[in-house]
């Protein structure tokens, strides 16, 4: 094997990002808007989502952004507190559906039968990340879990992989992050990691592939290329 841990992003990654964050959208601006379409509309393009196409522009700050950031780009749209707006992001997101890559439980349960240590790097919130989690039934499959507000920073700054390294005694030269985005690749270059990128997100091969060791169609093809 060429590493000893594996480090995920989340959405995206683990999970599919079109299905789970494009109804993350569309429940947020409902409840914000009170049901406006045209309302709606003008708020979703300043977070990069189309309301009549129902997807994301590959720039919008909700791919690989924080909800602070994402906060920031709604602010002038609200008079409520950005805490109380944050709030808002975060439930919604702990209740968004979530569409696997592929089986987690299995696939984890395999990397784990290697003696891999796992962990999950989000820019989400430590707590929708781990309802998440919790809703596929692998929380306990991973020996870390952080989020941007984890204490660790967040990506494409190398504190959630140096984070994972230091808690598990891993030399970060054997351990791959593996992503979706930029943010993901750029935060394990940056901690000196492996990177591989995955096809499972809004990125498409060639951004990810100056930046990534290799790129993967998805999670599901980790294992050979480990093995390799």
């Amino acid at each position: 094997m060429r590493v000893d841990g594996v480090l995920f992003d989340k959405d995206g990654t683990l999970f599919q990002f079109g299905a789970t964050w494009e109804a993350w959208a569309r429940a947020v601006l409902d409840r914000l808007c009170g049901g406006d379409a045209d309302r709606a509309r003008s708020v979703g393009a300043a977070i990069g989502y189309d309301c009549d196409g129902a997807v994301f522009d590959p720039s919008s700050v909700v791919i690989a952004g924080t909800p602070e950031e994402v906060v920031t780009a709604l602010g002038d749209h609200f008079d409520m507190p950005g805490d109380a707006l944050e709030q808002v992001l975060n439930e919604e997101a702990a209740n968004a559906p979530q569409a696997e890559a592929v089986p987690l439980a299995p696939f984890l349960d395999v990397l784990r039968s290697l003696g891999l240590k796992l962990g999950v790097a989000t820019n989400d919130a430590e707590a929708p990340a781990l309802a998440h989690l919790r809703s596929a039934g692998v929380t306990e499959k991973f020996d870390f879990i952080a989020g941007y507000d984890s204490g660790h920073g967040f990506k494409p700054e190398p504190g959630q992989c140096l984070g994972f390294a230091a808690k598990l005694g891993l030399d970060p030269s054997r351990v791959v992050m593996v992503g979706d985005s930029l943010h993901d690749l750029h935060a394990g270059r940056a901690a000196g990691m492996q990177t591989a990128g995955v096809l499972t997100g809004m990125a498409v091969e060639a951004e990810l592939a100056p930046f990534a060791d290799v790129v993967l169609p998805d999670i599901g093809h980790l294992l050979d290329w480990l093995r390799s």
